[in-house]
């Protein structure tokens, strides 16, 4: 089998983490992002991955070229020269994903969930139409574009509203889908919406089926998102009694530590964190819902609470950063200092309060 990975660009709105890393290779749960897609999919059975970027992807070759041989994939870059939106990568890629007659996957890189592949094949080989949309249950619908379904035909889609007004039920996109290569045959090579121009023609030949996703789901393409999903995978990984999660005895809830890093006794991590490779944490450091990115330092007595520490960052003694502040690479901040809600850029040093969200540059 195939799978598309839809990249698309720069990752502005995880800035300033993608200043310095490419958003595929940010560490969600201690591993670049792309991992948990390409490992999901290799173990459903998928020999060709294509990502979709419009950018030069040579900084992530070599990351790529490792994981190809680890999970025995054919990892392959479509690169387009435009942006095509979510429909034309497909058609840019068509000599792989048409190479033979088996359906493919697509999927958003920006989407944490755990992945039904296999589930989802067997579910779409068996209903015997075109196409099959994930679907993810929300509480407030109104905020998306909800799926209905067709009253006679169980799972059949009978049209998308989008934000609806009124009721009309509870299920949405979840950006991962699986095609069969005709449907790449609808696809004109120009920038082109999957949801809007493809999927209301598989509607209309009553051909595109949803698949009701089991468990959590998060986009986590901007940092209060990347904070909520971490809170959802680590606790997916508390159900599944991962023996990923850490503990110890001044853990609190879920936490995932790298085996590398250096926390002191009188520290107090947790719940919902995640700490990298060579971090240290010193003397009564208080670290809740916070990601701390490889080779970071958070300095005695300092309080660290919905907040992203980027890569080889420094925080200061009784500092406190809170309100989903994100420090891009290679940030200091001095004693003392307050952050609430900060974005700094990378190689900064801060040594005044930041009382509310601004862009430090």
């Amino acid at each position: 089998m195939k799978g598309l990975i839809l990249v698309g660009g720069y990752g502005t709105r995880l800035r300033p983490l993608t200043l310095t890393v490419p958003k595929p290779l940010v560490e969600f749960g201690n591993r670049p992002m792309i991992l948990h897609q390409i490992e999901a999919l290799a173990n459903a059975g998928v020999t060709d991955i294509v990502l979709a970027v419009n950018y030069r992807p040579e900084v992530m070759v070599k990351t790529l070229k490792k994981y190809e041989e680890e999970y025995g994939v054919n990892i392959t870059f479509s690169v387009e020269t435009e942006p095509l939106g979510t429909a034309g990568p497909l058609k840019l890629a068509e000599n792989v994903l048409k190479k033979d007659n088996s359906p493919f996957f697509v999927l958003n890189s920006d989407v944490i969930c755990e992945y039904p592949f296999k589930e989802l094949a067997e579910f779409h080989a068996a209903h015997g139409g075109k196409g099959t949309i994930v679907a993810t249950k929300v509480d407030e619908p109104s905020k998306y574009g909800v799926i209905v379904h067709d009253l006679a035909t169980p799972n059949l889609i009978d049209r998308f509203v989008e934000k609806p007004v009124e009721f009309v039920g509870n299920r949405i996109n979840a950006g991962l889908y699986i095609l069969n290569p005709e449907v790449i045959d609808l696809i004109d090579m120009k920038p082109t919406s999957i949801e809007k121009e493809t999927f209301p023609i598989l509607v209309e030949q009553k051909s595109l089926y949803s698949f009701d996703l089991e468990g959590f789901w998060m986009d986590v393409g901007q940092p209060k998102d990347f904070l909520s999903g971490t809170v959802l995978y680590l606790n997916s990984l508390k159900k599944r009694h991962s023996d990923k999660l850490s503990t110890g005895d001044n853990i609190v809830g879920n936490a995932m530590i790298d085996a590398s890093a250096k926390i002191a006794k009188t520290a107090k991590i947790g719940p919902d964190v995640v700490i990298g490779p060579n971090v240290t944490i010193g003397e009564g450091v208080r670290i809740e819902r916070s990601v701390v990115l490889a080779n970071s330092t958070i300095s005695n007595h300092s309080l660290v609470k919905s907040t992203i520490v980027g890569w080889n960052s420094t925080v200061g003694k009784w500092c406190r950063l809170e309100g989903v502040t994100v420090l891009g690479d290679d940030v200091e901040v001095q004693d003392e200092v307050y952050i609430n809600g900060g974005k700094v850029l990378p190689h900064k040093s801060i040594s005044s309060n930041v009382p509310q969200e601004a862009i430090i540059m």
